[in-house]
């Protein structure tokens, strides 16, 4: 397997977090209403998951060791968007979780800005993971060996044993299955609680 194996395996596990927090927003919009828990979940996956586990390796590693070589101006500048990207996401996730802890704390306004951080993160992601798996990953694995390959695989699953995959794959599929049997009732209130 290549480096970008296990990057592209993440990103399915983060186009279903995605598909989730996008159901939500679409409830939040339709309801008024926020599942704070749901979206407490959704912000622990999007910081832990998406950005110290598969961002990190991205920069620490993929990157870090791309910055050596002489890669193309237009690989560079790809590369650079994705960097921009991360810090966006970073910044939008920081601000989701700040809204949703007014939003639990009371200040009920704050579901506009819930609303607004959601649609950038569920519009980013998508967007992101497409420019890496079709325009990004295989170009820049032209500038390694097939031994830097190796060392880089080793490298990820050496970073990969610090984190946690099942814990956050178990918590997706966890919350599809909530979202599936989700049942409103007659007038509006969700049966779960």
């Amino acid at each position: 397997m290549m480096p970008i194996g296990p990057l592209m395996i993440e990103h399915r596990l983060i186009e279903r977090e995605i598909s989730l927090l996008g159901r939500e927003y679409d409830d939040i919009v339709s309801s008024g209403e926020v599942d704070v828990v749901f979206l407490e979940e959704g912000i622990d996956f999007l910081r832990s998951y998406a950005d110290k586990v598969h961002h990190g390796k991205e920069e620490d590693i993929l990157f870090r060791d791309l910055e050596k070589r002489d890669i193309t101006p237009t690989l560079r500048s790809t590369m650079d968007g994705l960097r921009e990207d991360h810090r966006r996401s970073r910044e939008h996730t920081r601000a989701l979780l700040d809204a949703v802890m007014g939003y639990r704390d009371g200040d009920l306004p704050r579901v506009e800005e819930i609303k607004q951080h959601l649609s950038f993160l569920i519009a980013l992601y998508p967007q992101h993971i497409e420019t890496e798996d079709r325009r990004f990953f295989i170009p820049c694995m032209e500038y390694f060996s097939d031994r830097e390959k190796e060392e880089m695989l080793k490298e990820f699953s050496d970073f990969d044993g610090r984190m946690i995959h099942e814990h956050y794959r178990t918590l997706v599929e966890k919350r599809e299955g909530k979202n599936q049997s989700r049942i409103i009732l007659s007038n509006g209130e969700d049966a779960d609680g």
